[in-house]
């Protein structure tokens, strides 16, 4: 999850202009989507996530994030929504059950690991739930003062552990957290 050094993963309206990156800081988001095999996602964010990437493979092969692209495209895509039953996009499925019951069943299956790629909201609701187990943080050099977050009246405590932590040339920390035992 991108953040801002203040606490934020979007401006008020879900802007993501204060979003920095670098060759190597890419190659490490590729590094995680290649680790994964499902991809949960929350209704909101979905249409524009879906567009942006999907133009990225079907029409600009040349560009840096193509390999990328083409993986965040191929991946199975589940999406949560209470208002939608379908979402046009590739290897992308709508899921109406019940948030908990369903994210435990995949935890509980074989495989790669969860990708979670927001929006902050859907985010906000795992986290609240107990259902990350590894926080992935890019914090980027940014002071936006205001928007959404996704640490928003998550009741009791919950202690992390620090594993890594990586500085990148554009200004970005990556922190990796686990749940702290």
């Amino acid at each position: 999850m991108s953040i801002t050094l203040d606490g934020f993963v979007a401006g008020p309206n879900g802007e993501s202009d204060w979003l920095t990156s670098d060759d190597k800081l890419l190659a490490l988001v590729h590094s995680n989507a290649s680790s994964s095999d499902t991809l949960l996602m929350g209704r909101k964010m979905t249409a524009e996530f879906i567009q942006y990437w999907e133009n990225v493979v079907n029409n600009q092969p040349e560009d840096p994030k193509y390999s990328l692209a083409k993986k965040l495209v191929d991946i199975p895509k589940i999406v949560f929504s209470k208002t939608v039953t379908s979402i046009a996009g590739k290897n992308v499925t709508v899921e109406n059950g019940d948030l908990v019951n369903v994210v435990n069943k995949l935890k509980a299956q074989p495989g790669k690991d969860i990708l979670v790629y927001g929006g902050a909201a859907f985010a906000s609701s795992l986290i609240k739930e107990k259902l990350v187990d590894e926080f992935h943080f890019f914090v980027n050099p940014f002071l936006i003062n205001k928007g959404l977050r996704i640490f928003e009246l998550l009741g009791e405590w919950q202690k992390l552990k620090l594993e890594s932590v990586t500085k990148y040339d554009c200004g970005v920390a990556a922190l990796v957290y686990h749940l702290g035992k």
